[in-house]
């Protein structure tokens, strides 16, 4: 398995120039080794194709990056190259491709570049320059053939086209990283959470990722071989993460921990990357004993970039991993309460929460009940941090469609609910009620994740790789 994410980079320029423009080739290389420099400062692992400029050195570089399984192209148009020499590369590689429209400076030094006076010389400098000369040729060549293409405009000193570049490659490691990710679902569906229920062989087909469908009774065993040693080790990770709440019991404290220790163990046997589960049993059964004791052990594993949604929220797993493999959290979330006259909007969940994006300390508390669902146990009590914010759920339509719906907010101070759950406040720029109203019109399921930041725009470039819709409330 793969474990960095490959991105190919090539230029393109034309051949008939070289003799005719001294150092100018050897110029437009130097460009390109500076993009090179920076995206591979990204953690990524660069195939450089080098500066295509006939279409037989195209396709050697379409066969150089199938045989180095690039997941994303970078096409730097380096001068004017002619789209022959651009199509069989993108066409023969079948990965997405990003067009870099990126000029040397900002601005040409006018009077400078005149009073050179050798006309021939002057053009050499201006085909160093002209790199808008080839973008709608290849967008034209490109639409015609239907090959999906994004473009990058600016110059190599441009922060705002950088952050583009940046957002591509982030967007590009997170749908790499849901192909590899091994999704367990354990238990099944809260009855008659109808929005709740979904087609994983569509999911499958979006992302990329394996489904594997796990039995409580696998768990109960595995839980059954826990060893004193492991819960006791597992007691003092709880204590390390989290602030324990005097009134738990000591006994509802080990037996999170047995629980957590099978969690673990049931992630490690079948290599999973996230976990959808629910399951109610029947009273004094040993299964129901292992469901109302997973929440501590679950918010571990989510905060240890193995999210684990409740309610059997498929959906909701998915957008909590892609937050996570953004490295933004992802917290397990739904519409708690609205704050009128502070225009404030809560979202949080009882179960598993990200604790990694906790504002200060998470904590472990007992609850005498678990509202709507069996038992009573140990829950978790936390504010997501207070800063800019990023709402995203994965949306299913009754025709098949399959989108992402994305918000950017604030968390802010206040007042919470300290019932023993995750929840906080949230400030949306178009107002509370007007934000209600654009989100649920969107057919999303009740379930969010939520993460930390403005990250709108890498949502973005991850929903035009994978070829899905993505709605941006605000």
């Amino acid at each position: 398995m793969k474990t960095k994410l490959i991105v190919g980079l090539f230029g393109v320029g034309l051949d008939t120039y070289w003799p005719q423009f001294k150092g100018l080739r050897e110029r437009l290389m130097g460009y390109q080794g500076q993009i090179e420099k920076r995206i591979k400062g990204y953690g990524v692992e660069i195939v450089n194709a080098g500066l295509v400029d006939n279409p037989i050195k195209a396709r050697e570089a379409a066969s150089q990056f199938r045989r180095e399984e690039v997941d994303l192209i970078f096409l730097y148009v380096s001068t004017y190259a002619l789209s022959s020499t651009v199509l069989p590369v993108v066409q023969q590689a079948h990965v997405p491709v990003v067009v870099l429209n990126l000029q040397p400076v900002p601005q040409l030094d006018y009077r400078k570049f005149n009073a050179l006076g050798d006309r021939g010389l002057m053009t050499g400098i201006w085909l160093e320059h002209c790199q808008s000369c080839s973008c709608p040729e290849i967008a034209s060549v490109f639409n015609r053939v239907g090959i999906a293409y994004h473009l990058v405009t600016g110059h190599l000193q441009d922060d705002e086209a950088w952050q583009e570049i940046r957002d591509w490659v982030d967007g590009a490691r997170v749908a790499a990283g849901m192909r590899q990710n091994r999704v367990g679902v354990l238990g099944h569906y809260y009855c008659g959470m109808l929005d709740v229920y979904s087609d994983m062989t569509q999911q499958s087909a979006v992302f990329g990722n394996h489904f594997e469908l796990l039995e409580m009774c696998e768990l109960h065993a595995l839980r059954n071989a826990v060893t004193r040693p492991r819960v006791q080790a597992k007691i003092r990770q709880f204590q390390k993460a989290f602030d324990v709440a005097p009134e738990c019991e000591p006994a509802e404290i080990e037996r999170a921990a047995r629980t957590s220790c099978a969690l673990d163990a049931l992630v490690a046997k079948h290599d999973l990357g996230s976990l959808a589960y629910y399951y109610e049993s029947v009273e004094g059964s040993q299964y129901q004993d292992i469901v109302t004791s997973v929440i501590a052990g679950n918010t571990l594993l989510t905060g240890q970039h193995m999210p684990v949604a409740g309610e059997c929220e498929i959906k909701n797993v998915q957008a909590m991993k892609i937050m996570d493999l953004l490295g933004v959290g992802g917290s397990f979330s739904e519409f708690y309460l609205t704050d009128f006259k502070d225009d404030v909007v809560y979202l949080g969940h009882d179960g598993p929460a990200h604790f990694a994006i906790a504002e200060g300390r998470v904590k472990l508390v007992p609850l005498p009940v678990y509202h709507g669902k069996p038992g009573k146990g140990l829950s978790i009590q936390m504010t997501v941090k207070h800063g800019p914010v990023t709402l995203l759920s994965v949306v299913q339509w009754g025709d098949g469609t399959v989108l992402s719906l994305v918000a950017e907010g604030e968390a802010v101070p206040g007042p919470v609910l300290q019932i023993g759950n995750t929840n906080s406040r949230y400030k949306f720029s178009l107002g509370a009620k007007a934000f209600m109203n654009e989100w649920s019109k969107a057919g999303p399921a009740h379930h969010c994740a939520i993460g930390v930041g403005h990250v709108a725009g890498k949502l973005k470039k991850l929903a035009a790789i994978l070829g899905i819709q993505v709605q941006q409330v605000c």
